[in-house]
C-alpha cells in the first residue's frame, strides 16, 4: 500500500487546504458584499448543531480508524486495516442515517426550543441529510489518512469546496428575491450539494486503489467485537472532546446576539454583527490554520507509527518539528490580520469588525498551535487530554464571554478576549502536556526568537511602506510580497530555516541543490 512521508502528507493537504481557503475567501467576499451579513448569520446559528450531531454520528470513529489503520500496516497487518475499515463503513452508515432521518422529523420542534430565530428552519432541514453523506465519507478520509496517503481526501476536498461555492452562491442570489432566510437555506444547499461532490470523488478514488490490492482481502483477520471495541477506546474520549467544542460553539451562537442585545442592540443588528464576526474576523483568523490543520492532521497516524515501533527520539522530533512549522508560518500571517485589520475587513464590508480582528490576532498564534498540539497528543493515544483543557478553557471563558459582551463598552471586543483567552490557556496545558510525556525540550530560541526576529522585520517594512503603498490593492499585495520575503531572510540568515527543510518538500526539494 502506498504510505507517505510526515511533511511529504502535511504538505499535500495544505496545497489542497489553501486552495480550498482561497475560494472560501472568494465566498465570503460574495456572501457578505452581495448576500448579506444576516443571511450568514442565519446560516452560522444553526450549523454548530449540525456539527453537534455530526460529532454523534462519527463518535471520533475517523480519528480512530487513521490511527489503527496506521498501527497495523506499520506492523504489515494490512488484512487486520481492511477489517477496521469495512466495520467502521457499516457503523457509520447505519449511524448516519438514523440521525439524519431522526433529525429532519424533529426539527421543527427543535428550531422552536433551541433558536432565538425561527427562520432557520429551512437552512436545518436541508443540512440534515447532509449528516449521512459526510458520515460516509469521514470513514473513507480517515482510512487514507491512516496509510499517510492525503492526496485522496485532498482532491475530494477541493471537488467540495468547489461545488459548494458555485452552488452556495448562485442559489443564495436567486433564493434572496423571497427574503434572507431562503438566502441562507441556498448557503445551505451549496454544503450539501459540495458533501454529494465529496463524497463520490472519494469513493471512485478507493475503488481505483483498491483493485490493486484485492487479494489482500482473504486471510484471517480481527474479530467485530475486538475491532468495535478497540474504536470506542479511541473514539470515546475525542467524541467528549468534540461533543464539548461544537457544544460550545453551538452555546456561543445562542449567547453572542443574545449578549450583544443586552449591549443596546437591536435583535436584527444583533444577527448581523454575529454573522460578520463569523464571516469576516473568524474567516481571516483561520486562515492560516489551513497550514495547522494539514499538519494536525498527518501527525495523527505519522505520531501513532513511531509510537508503535517504540521510536520515542522519531516522536519528539515530528512534535518539535511540527510546532516550530506552526509557528513560523503563524507570525506573518497574524501581523498581516493585526497591521491591516482595516484594509481585510473593508473587503468584506464589515469595517467595524477591525478592532475586534485586532484582539483576535493576538490570540491567534495560540489557536494555531493548539490544534497542532491537539494532533500530536492524539497521535501519542492521548486522546483525553485535549478534552480536559477544553473543558479548562471553557470554564475561565464562558463567565468572561458572558460578561463582557453584555457590556456596551465592550461588545463584541469583550467577546474577543474571551476568545483570545481560551486560545491561550489550550495551548499552553497542550504544551505542557506534550514535554511532559514525550520529553521534548521547549527549544526557545527555535520556538520564539527566531521567528520574532523575522516578525520584527516584517513589521518595520509595513511600518515604513504602508504611507507610500497603502491604499489600493496592489500597494498591499506589494507591502505583503516585501514583508513576507523579508521575514524568510531573516529566517534563512539566524538558522530558522535551511536547505534541508525545504528539501523535504514535494515539488520543491528536487530543484535544491544536495
Amino acid at each position: 500500500m502506498p504510505r507517505r512521508t510526515f511533511v511529504y502528507g502535511a504538505t499535500i493537504l495544505l496545497g489542497a487546504n489553501l486552495l480550498n481557503r482561497m475560494l472560501g475567501l472568494a465566498y465570503q467576499y460574495l456572501i457578505m458584499t452581495h448576500i448579506g451579513g444576516e443571511a450568514y448569520g442565519l446560516f452560522t446559528m444553526v450549523f454548530p448543531v449540525y456539527m453537534l450531531a455530526l460529532v454523534f454520528t462519527t463518535a471520533g470513529i475517523p480519528l480512530a480508524i487513521a490511527k489503527m489503520v496506521s498501527e497495523e500496516v506499520s506492523l504489515g497487518r494490512v488484512i487486520q486495516a481492511k477489517a477496521i475499515f469495512r466495520l467502521a463503513l457499516r457503523l457509520l452508515g447505519v449511524s448516519g442515517a438514523v440521525v439524519a432521518l431522526v433529525l429532519y422529523f424533529v426539527s421543527p420542534y427543535l428550531v422552536h426550543l433551541i433558536f432565538p430565530d425561527p427562520r432557520v428552519l429551512n437552512v436545518f432541514l436541508i443540512c440534515t441529510p447532509a449528516i449521512f453523506i459526510v458520515s460516509i465519507s469521514s470513514v473513507f478520509r480517515g482510512y487514507f489518512q491512516g496509510l499517510q496517503n492525503m492526496v485522496p481526501t485532498a482532491i475530494s476536498q477541493i471537488c467540495e469546496q468547489i461545488i459548494r461555492v458555485a452552488f452556495g452562491y448562485t442559489a443564495a442570489l436567486r433564493l434572496l428575491k423571497s427574503g434572507v432566510e431562503w438566502a441562507a437555506a441556498g448557503l445551505a444547499l451549496g454544503m450539501l450539494a459540495g458533501e454529494v461532490v465529496g463524497l463520490l470523488v472519494i469513493v471512485f478514488q478507493y475503488q481505483r486503489a483498491n483493485q490493486n490490492f484485492a487479494a489482500e482481502r482473504e486471510g484471517p483477520s480481527y474479530s467485530s467485537r475486538l475491532i468495535l471495541s478497540k474504536l470506542w477506546r479511541l473514539a470515546s474520549p475525542v467524541t467528549v472532546g468534540r461533543l464539548l467544542s461544537t457544544g460550545l460553539s453551538a452555546l456561543d451562537a445562542m449567547l453572542i446576539p443574545l449578549r450583544l442585545q443586552v449591549a443596546g442592540y437591536g435583535a436584527r443588528e444583533a444577527i448581523t454583527l454575529f454573522g460578520q464576526l463569523g464571516g469576516s474576523a473568524f474567516t481571516l483568523l483561520t486562515f492560516p490554520s489551513v497550514f495547522t490543520f494539514a499538519l494536525a492532521t498527518s501527525l495523527v497516524p505519522s505520531i501513532a507509527e513511531a509510537a508503535a515501533q517504540r521510536q520515542f527520539h522519531v516522536v519528539r522530533a515530528r512534535s518539535a518539528e511540527a510546532i516550530r512549522l506552526t509557528i513560523l508560518i503563524g507570525i506573518p500571517c497574524l501581523i498581516i490580520l493585526f497591521y491591516f485589520s482595516l484594509p481585510l475587513t473593508a473587503f468584506f464590508k464589515s469595517t467595524e469588525i477591525a478592532p475586534i480582528l485586532r484582539v483576535l490576532a493576538l490570540g491567534g498564534i495560540f489557536s494555531y498551535i493548539q490544534q497542532t498540539t491537539t494532533g500530536i497528543l492524539q497521535g501519542l493515544g492521548k486522546v483525553q487530554l485535549p478534552v480536559f483543557h477544553s473543558i479548562i478553557a471553557a470554564i475561565l471563558r464562558i463567565p468572561i464571554l458572558i460578561y463582557l459582551t453584555g457590556l456596551p463598552q465592550w461588545g463584541l471586543r469583550g467577546t474577543a478576549w474571551a476568545y483570545t483567552l481560551g486560545f491561550f490557556i489550550m495551548a499552553v496545558l497542550n504544551l505542557m502536556a506534550i514535554t511532559r510525556y514525550t520529553g521534548m525540550p521547549l527549544d526557545l530560541q527555535r520556538f520564539v526568537l527566531q521567528p520574532v526576529s523575522g516578525g520584527i522585520g516584517m513589521l518595520l517594512v509595513f511600518h515604513f511602506m504602508d504611507p507610500i503603498f497603502g491604499g489600493h490593492v496592489a500597494g498591499y499585495l506589494s507591502e505583503f510580497s516585501l514583508g513576507i520575503a523579508l521575514y524568510s531572510a531573516i529566517l534563512v540568515f539566524n538558522g530558522a530555516v535551511t536547505f534541508s527543510d525545504l528539501r523535504r518538500l514535494p515539488w520543491l526539494g528536487k530543484f535544491l541543490p544536495r
